[in-house]
């Protein structure tokens, strides 16, 4: 009876180390910095260290905050994380080296793991019912139209009276005193946006819905879900007015020049207080989406939610 026992105790402790989760990836070393207020001076002579770039083992972050950070980290929509208020305003710098072998679709798991050891992070998840924008097709149908299949046009080469402003995987290209053009390596298509009557309208091409209703989502603050079940590419103009568009700023914590100690990004001449129930309430963004055939409807939707326990302000020692 003792031999058939110990067998079966063997089996039972191959079972068990089997089902023994593996280690996190980890960075093999990482240096964090409070980044460094925008540089207007910088920024005009094409410098600007903002975003994620990633080149080889190497992981160059600039000017993120410790909620775009923890978004990325667990690839979360705004609205699916609650965490202090000042986790959006203080920015960091991070420069970091992947382990031999890592791909940058492991990125994200080694953020969660410097979240965890450099900022103290925890958190937990439950499910909350939020008030939200269903983004939905008018009763006339949709005005959208497809983009073209073709790849798109490489950039022109390079003109003394163009300024080139590099920024973490991609590139703002100024013409003139009001056009810019937006490439990345996270949009398929590209982004241009030019000063029009005193509104900053912005030209997509090949944009998703689900990324229209991500940029609608930043003006109106709130959240904005496709219920459009479009699932094409198409070239979208939307206007935006100055107003709507210092609203961004102050719900990314950027810091607006003529607006600092301003209203909260709840109130303010382009979104009122009360946009969050009426979507007439919305300003020129609504007038954009009629003309693509494109509706908001107030709805209440359940979302899964990570909520922050614990967060340092500042990240322990380099």
């Amino acid at each position: 009876m003792r031999n058939r026992v110990f067998p079966l105790r063997l089996l039972v402790s191959g079972a068990a180390l089997a089902q023994t989760p593996a280690a996190k990836l980890q960075f093999d070393g990482a240096t964090v910095k409070v980044a460094p207020p925008l540089n207007p001076t910088a920024i005009a002579g094409g410098k600007m260290h903002v975003g994620l770039n990633i080149e080889g083992s190497r992981v160059d972050i600039g000017y993120m905050s410790l909620q775009d950070l923890i978004q990325y980290a667990y690839k979360l929509k705004q609205h699916q994380l609650a965490a202090p208020d000042w986790a959006k305003n203080q920015r960091f710098d991070i420069l970091a080296k992947m382990p031999e072998g890592a791909t940058k679709e492991q990125v994200p798991e080694m953020m969660q793991g410097l979240l965890a050891d450099r900022f103290g992070l925890t958190f937990h998840k439950e499910s909350r019912e939020q008030p939200v924008f269903a983004l939905l097709v008018a009763k006339g149908g949709h005005k959208l139209k497809e983009s073209s299949t073709e790849p798109e046009a490489a950039p022109p080469a390079d003109d003394k009276k163009d300024t080139v402003m590099s920024f973490g995987g991609g590139q703002v290209r100024q013409s003139g005193n009001n056009s810019f053009t937006v490439t990345s390596k996270e949009m398929e298509g590209k982004m241009k946006m030019t000063m029009v009557d005193g509104k900053m309208r912005m030209e997509f091409t090949k944009a998703k819905i689900e990324q229209v209703a991500e940029l609608v989502t930043r003006i109106v603050g709130k959240p904005v879900v496709d219920m459009t079940e479009l699932t094409g590419k198409y070239d979208v103009a939307i206007d935006i007015s100055m107003a709507e568009m210092m609203n961004i700023a102050r719900s990314q914590g950027v810091a607006v020049p003529g607006m600092m100690g301003g209203a909260p990004a709840g109130g303010g001449e382009g979104r009122p207080a009360d946009a969050a129930s009426d979507p007439s309430a919305a300003g020129t963004i609504l007038t954009s989406l009629q003309a693509l055939g494109l509706r908001l409807e107030s709805r209440k939707t359940p979302f899964d939610t990570v909520i922050v326990d614990k967060l340092e302000k500042m990240p322990t020692e380099n």
